[in-house]
């Protein structure tokens, strides 16, 4: 009955949360073809084995450790080789944002205080050399979390719920002769793992799927783990030449029988990366590649292509990611110092200028007016302190910001921005558009793979280098309101490396909401406080939110099994096969 309980109430918060789009958030699981079918149910369903599923990717991966993941992309792809306790179901539309379990044999069992989860393991499992999954790797993995100063740039909502004042240094500096000190997890019996909050937190199962799911700590090397992750999933790494390609094979020891999620269909995975973005394009069309592992859309040369081709049309899909582009403003770079420097920039942006160079309307997405994606509960379609709904620039307004935070001329600073994709022409268009109120601004561009762990997300190098506008994207890291904005303004989560509070934002009345929303256990209730933190997030000028991200992306035709996956608005790469087996 407990276990019942947890399913339903897992299934009905991630409802609330909404789906990757409007076209992706109903039930369809039936077959579709055709443009945006992807988005609507599965594209040439089929369990056919075989054959060698080819990915090209513009950038670096930022790790393969799953403990240091946090690209969408990168979670999306470790379920080939990393299982977790509980997992996002592999579904199209709101069936994909349920969790159901993974490595463990149910859902939790959860105590009436809602401060204890217990879960049991499945029979069988095993790590790719055969030997045997216990609680106690488990538990590892969940302590490799607590690692920031050697593993930095993952999530990092397991520590702030387990740590509970313990100040647990990791593994690698923990003095108990097992290196099983936290003491908040429990391994009664190598079946068995027991996590202990410290208060209830609702949204608990969620931050499961983005862990390490069990970590033999023999095996464990840590900063160096990425170059060899020891797989519990269908397949395992083959090869990894970095900034190269990457090649994983099968896993002997994965028995399909312990898994209920992945099917496992091709016999051979290759990754060619540090692609140039339009010859990556190139080999999506003319079938040497069968999908983009970024999956933030096609170039504009090749998005003409797509879309007066009714051909290569039919096998693309413009889904609503969930994500929404922005930048970030400084709080602690001069002059940003100043909330009107700040408003200077709110009302010089221009959105429609940054729309096109993301792709336009169609490709690039919708004109963003808040903090908060369409898709989760929160929203507010009428929050737009800035009146940007337009996206033209509101040249007045910015300059009687300027004069209000005495720079009537304007003054000079500097944008970070990836060298990947459509982000340095978008930088480009905000240049241009600051231009125009007199901000100079400079642009500096960083390589993908260091940018959000180093470069932005080093407050120390933001402050040495400069930045005052950062650009980024994000997408929830589970489908609920906290999921997407708490890591992004809470200022109690405002770390060294790694760090995800761009802006440096550390206000203590939008902390104390975040905390009433966490604890607030009615969804609806806790939905509408995060849109009070919304607002009040928008009101600091901290953040210039300007698309909820569309992304057109193109799949080669061969591919099989289709679809667009909620919980990561993109593509399932662990559920793709190859029509030709080959």
């Amino acid at each position: 009955m407990v276990a019942g309980s947890v399913a339903l109430a897992l299934g009905l918060s991630a409802c609330g949360g909404g789906g990757s789009s409007s076209n992706s958030s109903n039930n369809n699981t039936g077959s579709s073809s055709g443009f945006n079918a992807g988005t609507k149910g599965i594209v040439n369903p089929s369990t056919k084995k075989g054959g060698t599923l080819r990915i090209g990717y513009s950038s670096d991966v930022d790790s393969f450790d799953p403990t240091r993941i946090y690209y969408a992309s990168g979670e999306n792809f470790m379920a080939l080789y990393n299982r977790t306790l509980l997992a996002p179901a592999q579904k199209p539309g709101k069936d994909g944002l349920v969790l159901q379990p993974d490595l463990a044999e149910s859902l939790p069992q959860i105590s009436a205080d809602k401060l204890t989860y217990t879960f049991k393991l499945r029979k069988g499992l095993k790590f790719e050399d055969g030997s045997p999954i216990t609680s106690k790797d488990v538990k590892y993995a969940v302590e490799r979390s607590f690692a920031q100063d050697v593993l930095s740039g993952g999530p990092t909502y397991i520590v702030d719920q387990l740590d509970q004042g313990q100040n647990y240094p990791g593994p690698y500096k923990d003095t108990d002769p097992n290196k099983m000190g936290l003491k908040s997890v429990q391994t009664p019996d190598d079946s068995t793992i027991v996590f202990h909050l410290a208060q209830p937190y609702a949204d608990f199962p969620y931050l499961l799927p983005m862990l390490a799911g069990a970590v033999p700590a023999a095996k464990d090397t840590g900063e160096k783990y990425t170059d060899h992750v020891v797989s519990d999933g269908p397949y395992k790494f083959e090869s990894f030449d970095p900034g190269k390609k990457v090649v994983l094979v099968r896993n002997p020891n994965w028995d399909p029988a312990t898994d209920p999620i992945r099917k496992a269909l091709p016999d051979r995975i290759e990754m060619t990366l540090q692609m140039n973005p339009d010859e990556l394009d190139k080999q999506l069309l003319d079938g040497t590649l069968d999908i983009d592992f970024g999956q933030t859309g096609v170039q504009q040369a090749a998005q003409a292509k797509i879309l007066l081709d009714p051909k290569l049309k039919a096998n693309a899909d413009e889904p609503n990611t969930g994500f929404i582009r922005y930048v970030t403003i400084s709080s602690k770079v001069a002059p940003f110092d100043n909330i009107h420097c700040r408003k200077a920039v709110q009302y010089a942006a221009d959105k429609v200028a940054l729309q096109t160079a993301r792709g336009g309307a169609d490709a690039g997405g919708d004109i963003a007016t808040n903090m908060l994606p369409p898709n989760i509960a929160g929203y507010d379609p009428n929050l737009d302190p800035f009146n940007t709904k337009s996206g033209k620039p509101q040249i007045d307004k910015a300059k009687q910001e300027l004069a209000a935070c005495g720079k009537p001329n304007g003054f000079e600073t500097k944008i970070a921005v990836r060298n990947k994709g459509k982000e340095p022409k978008t930088a480009e268009a905000l240049q241009q558009a600051l231009a125009a109120v007199g901000i100079k601004a400079t642009i500096d561009q960083s390589d993908a793979s260091l940018y959000f762990r180093s470069t932005i997300g080093s407050p120390d190098n933001v402050h040495a280098k400069g930045y005052g506008l950062m650009f980024a994207g994000w997408g929830a890291d589970f489908p609920t309101a906290g999921g997407f904005l708490q890591v992004l303004v809470d200022g109690r989560k405002i770390q060294p490396s790694g760090n995800n509070n761009y802006g440096e934002l550390n206000d203590p009345e939008i902390n104390s909401l975040i905390d009433k929303a966490n604890s607030e256990p009615d969804p609806k209730k806790s939905a509408a406080i995060w849109s009070q933190i919304n607002a009040k997030v928008m009101d600091t000028a901290t953040q210039l939110p300007f698309v909820y991200d569309k992304a057109l992306n193109y799949r080669n035709p061969r591919l099989t099994n289709v679809f667009v996956w909620s919980y990561y608005g993109e593509w399932d790469f662990s559920a793709l096969g190859l029509s030709d087996g080959k």
